[in-house]
């Protein structure tokens, strides 16, 4: 952290700076610290954070909370799912060709749809494919639009009917979290997810 350096000056241009400062008020300080948009859409990047779904099972209300890690390079994605105490609930790895989902003592399940894939295996569909943008603040909306998440414009309806909401929070300088939802009317199934975003070390 810098240190604020002594400057002498003459005393006239101290109350001429002191007086500019009062007139610029609390707004120039809140200006700085002001969340700024996402920064350049990365193809390679590694992310973590903790992952809660509300979703319709049976016709019955599940829940589903944990943590994630995902790994993004250039077209394959690799996600692990955990548990709150850290155990791997499932392992899905996406291509251009196939999703591949793997959970402990059972045979890897494959399928050309992830969404269809998880919704099958885990009961609630996690959209991998889509998430490959909304988890750096990038969609497409469904007027197929591009759409990049701010402050000021912090939701979008994509065209597969997905609702995504971004949180930020004070004096940070990116989203801490996507809140998405989707309603399958034919199904009577609406899911939930809540997703924190932090970069992985």
């Amino acid at each position: 952290m810098m240190r604020p350096t002594a400057y002498f000056m003459p005393l006239c241009l101290c109350l001429s700076l002191l007086l500019c400062g009062a007139c610029a008020g609390p707004s120039g300080g809140a200006a700085a610290q002001a969340p700024q948009a996402p920064q350049t859409y990365r193809e390679n990047v590694a992310l973590t954070g903790q992952i809660a779904v509300h979703y319709q099972q049976n016709g019955e209300q599940q829940h589903m909370s944990g943590n994630y890690n995902w790994l993004q390079q250039d077209s394959k994605t690799s996600v692990t799912l955990s548990s709150p105490l850290g155990q791997t609930v499932a392992q899905i790895e996406v291509t251009p060709q196939a999703a591949t989902l793997t959970q402990a003592g059972q045979a890897p399940r494959s399928a050309p749809n992830v969404d269809r894939l998880t919704t099958e295996v885990l009961g609630w569909p996690l959209p991998v494919s889509g998430l490959r943008h909304w988890l750096q603040g990038r969609a497409t909306g469904a007027d197929g639009q591009p759409f990049v998440a701010s402050p000021q414009h912090d939701s979008v309806y994509t065209a597969d009917g997905w609702h995504l909401r971004y949180v930020w929070g004070d004096q940070h300088a990116a989203f801490k979290r996507i809140e998405l939802e989707r309603s399958v009317p034919a199904q009577a199934a609406d899911v939930s997810l809540r997703i924190t975003v932090a970069e992985a070390h």
